[in-house]
């Protein structure tokens, strides 16, 4: 194994700024030109320099422009709805070369190339597993409070667990928190995501496009992918060489009176590319029908993102810093028992009477201002991404090193001191070598890892110990072609190192509260003792997509899927003071596997895309949390007013399916009328749980219902005078209800079925003779007729302190209407 120092990080991040500014044979060229279908323009069509990631889109009049380094390239022009077109150009610097394109309409609209999950480029069509790609226009379309909501929307299959519109933790056919794995261009997100109380940090107004792989991706990833991976990147300078270009963004909400601004700059000549791009949001409380304001759930959010690279004959480099600032609310749910209100906690032990409490002022409730029961979170990252031609194989180096320091303010009497104090710091590596291809045979080898340590700070409460931890893998992968067949399959061996030393806390006079200790003679035991583990596994994938024809696609995979136990299963010991848990882990763990069964069928007509896939998943050591109950069966409560639980193993099977049908008849062009459906049920199926409590423990936690999803969208398909690309879109949102839910010590409790109807509308301004976009414009209302209702996966449903209420409802529901008005002015 080789481990990973920050030092040896930063040496290969100069050594990546060295061959930057490498002189390159090659010459700066340009090529231009225009798309047309049918003899009119079309905008926002894709071309890019295959192998590269140099790209630009078409504007209102078709046009665009690309620069390059001489010689001879592949010119990629894709947009949805056409046919894929590649065209072979010789580029000269002493003149532009002009390429005009014509693209024709095809059923098969999906043939897009994405890299999630897989080993090397690989287009949607030919892929054995399910993959979905959320564009940039998409996301702005969907209004959302963050960029998980947003691939929520658009995602079959995709679901979240929610704790206000600001934290939303995505969920893949019903698996999440450390078995969806996270991405920002590729880089592993590492920021305490076992926790329930904070969401994705990244900037969702710098992202191009969300990739989605659906089903076990541990043969690349290694552990923590066993559901799936969310890729999210960043928009890459384009348009013409020599000129600044950039947007403003403003967007406001008014259920929260969110209000978001963001500003992006993009550069790019001679092969430099550079970007930036500043954002910050902030929202007051949500509200619905039912609850009013609900106090808690206030944000403020900063991020800033830059990016220098360069493109040259020998390849590419790219470095990534990234900042992500965020005050947000911890709700607690507590009320008075008659007038419903919000109360808030103002004192601390047997002196705080939850029965007592003040209620909130109304003027606190509609504020910006953040309260003092927060938390505070940021999160650091620097990233390079390296690609080098060697031959007719390819090198791809991605090296990064990130921290998240997170802070949660529990305190009413003390309010400057953090509960919970962390910080977790993690270098990256991720080498991948995809050879040239030999006899038909695409072979890719690679190796990734990490290194993680997490200190505790200057905090009260203690609930994960500081640990180190090391994570190294290999794989090889392995894909051939015969005719409309194509076979892939790899197998993968992880290995990691969990340890840390004696952990002792003990009680500070002055205050009153509990620190950080040390080792004395006689004293207590250690909160933490000391341990140190190692886990492996070994991950592998076979699968096959057969074309049986253009229009028909068959394809299925098998993987089994490898994850070792997070810090949390394993370590916890203590009061996790956002989610009002108390955690307890168990050293004996073992690491989960996932066997996953993929079948899906793809049509492709004239007016038509239908598309359906099922799945079948069986885990042996799921892990999975139970509430902590005594010898008489009372619930164990080792911090009054929260809940205790203890981390339990077992077995555990899922399936379900996804179904779209997306028409749009070519006698109405621009109408599409947009289906989808995604089923997923969880079954326990450890023996002894089931004995224990019977039919209350048959199903597994944090399943999403049935989902169906409608939309009737029309786009002109010819500019209205100044206005391009304008639509209209009216959905509904059907969600049944769960009836299948995980009972034990009413942990899950039954959440009835309900439909949600949405309205939307846009365009996108022109001006001048090349019909230049100056302004686009999204208007989106979400829950048009305001209904009440509650989420199976919103974790505010359990907020609640009385066994009954005088309106007969509990917890806390979601939001109500909310109209979202966002505009982008490209420069």
């Amino acid at each position: 194994m080789i481990q990973l120092t920050t030092r040896g990080l930063f040496l290969f991040l100069l050594l990546g700024a060295w061959l930057a500014g490498t002189p390159g044979r090659a010459q700066s060229a340009l090529v231009r030109g225009r798309v047309v279908a049918a003899g009119h323009p079309l905008e926002l069509v894709s071309v890019a320099l295959a192998g590269t990631t140099l790209g630009a889109a078409t504007n209102a009049a078709g046009e665009y422009e690309l620069a390059a380094t001489a010689g001879r390239h592949e010119l990629v022009f894709s947009f949805v709805g056409f046919a894929t077109r590649s065209v072979t150009v010789t580029l000269r610097p002493e003149k532009a070369v002009v390429v005009n394109i014509t693209l024709q309409p095809a059923a098969a609209s999906l043939q897009e190339v994405v890299v999630t999950g897989m080993s090397r480029a690989t287009e949607i069509r030919r892929s054995p597993v399910p993959v979905a790609v959320l564009s940039r226009r998409e996301i702005n379309l969907n209004g959302s409070g963050n960029v998980i909501d947003a691939a929520v929307k658009g995602v079959p299959g995709l679901s979240a667990v929610t704790t206000g519109p600001n934290i939303s933790k995505p969920f893949i056919r019903g698996l999440g928190y450390n078995r969806v794995l996270t991405l920002y261009n590729g880089l592993r997100q590492e920021g305490q995501q076992w926790g329930d109380e904070h969401g994705i940090e990244i900037d969702q107004y710098d992202i191009e496009r969300i990739e989605v792989v659906k089903g076990p991706a541990s043969l690349v990833y290694g552990s923590d992918a066993v559901a799936g991976v969310i890729n999210m990147l960043p928009r890459l300078p384009d348009g013409p060489a020599g000129q600044l270009r950039g947007d403003a963004l403003s967007e406001y909400q008014t259920n929260n009176n969110l209000l978001g601004t963001s500003l992006g700059l993009r550069y790019h000549q001679h092969g430099w590319q550079t970007a930036a791009r500043g954002s910050y949001r902030l929202a007051q409380a949500y509200r619905n029908a039912v609850d009013g304001r609900v106090f808690g759930t206030a944000f403020r959010e900063l991020n800033l993102t830059t990016m220098a690279g360069v493109e040259k004959s020998w390849g590419a480099t790219h470095v990534y810093a990234t900042l992500y600032d965020n005050f947000q609310e911890i709700p607690d749910g507590s009320r008075d028992s008659l007038t419903r209100r919000f109360t808030r906690q103002v004192f601390e032990g047997g002196p705080d009477d939850i029965k007592r409490r003040p209620p909130v002022p109304a003027a606190e409730l509609a504020t910006y201002r953040i309260n003092p029961l927060h938390q505070h979170i940021q999160h650091y990252r620097l990233l390079s991404r390296t690609r080098l031609r060697l031959g007719s194989g390819e090198l791809n180096v991605l090296l990064g090193a990130q921290q998240n320091v997170r802070r949660e303010y529990n305190h009413p009497t003390a309010p400057a001191q953090a509960g919970l104090f962390v910080a977790l710091t993690t270098t990256n590596y991720d080498l991948r070598y995809a050879a040239p291809t030999w006899h038909g045979l695409e072979t890719t080898l690679g190796v990734n890892g990490m290194h993680q340590r997490n200190t505790n700070r200057d905090a009260t409460d203690f609930p994960i110990p500081d640990y180190t931890l090391f994570d190294a893998g290999g794989y090889l992968f392995v894909k051939r072609t015969f005719g409309k067949l194509d076979l892939s399959g790899g197998l993968r061996y992880d290995g990691r190192t969990l340890s840390w030393p004696d952990f002792f806390v003990e009680t500070d006079p002055t205050t009153g509260f509990a620190r950080r200790g040390r080792a004395v003679s006689g004293g207590p035991a250690p909160q933490f003792a000391d341990f140190r583990t190692r886990y492996h596994g070994i991950s592998a994938s076979a699968g096959a997509a057969y074309n049986l024809s253009e229009k028909l696609l068959l394809r299925a995979n098998v993987a089994r899927g490898y994850r070792a136990p997070n810090i949390t299963e394993v370590g916890s010991n203590g009061l996790d003071p956002g989610a009002h848990i108390v955690y307890l882990g168990n050293r004996s763990f073992g690491p989960e596997f996932s066997l996953q069964e993929d079948l899906g069928l793809s049509v492709y007509l004239p007016d038509a895309e239908i598309s359906v896939s099922g799945f079948n998943n069986h885990l042996t050591n799921y892990i999975y949390q139970a509430r902590l109950t005594g010898p008489d069966g009372q619930p164990v409560v080792l911090v009054p007013g929260n809940a205790t639980y203890q981390y339990q193993q077992g077995r555990a099977r899922l399936y379900g399916a996804e179904a779209t049908v997306n028409l749009h008849p070519k006698m109405a062009p621009g109408l599409e009328f947009n289906n989808s459906l995604a089923y997923v049920t969880g079954l326990n199926k450890e023996a002894a749980l089931l004995e224990t409590n019977g039919a209350a423990a048959r199903y597994l936690p944090f399943i999403p219902p049935l989902h169906l999803r409608s939309e009737v969208r029309f786009t002109s398909p010819q500019p209205l005078g100044p206005l391009a690309r304008a639509y209209l879109r009216a959905g509904a949102d059907y969600n049944a209800a769960q009836n299948r839910f995980y009972a034990v010590d009413n942990t899950e409790t039954r959440t009835a079925g309900y439909t949600l109807f949405n309205l939307g509308a846009g365009t996108t301004l022109t001006a001048g003779p090349q019909q230049r976009e100056w302004l686009q414009l999204f208007v989106q209302l979400d829950n048009v007729l305001n209904t009440s209702y509650q989420s199976h996966l919103n974790r505010l449903k359990y907020f609640e302190y009385f066994a009954a209420s005088p309106t007969g409802r509990s917890g806390i529901y979601n939001m109500g209407r909310n109209l979202s008005v966002k505009v982008i002015l490209p420069f």
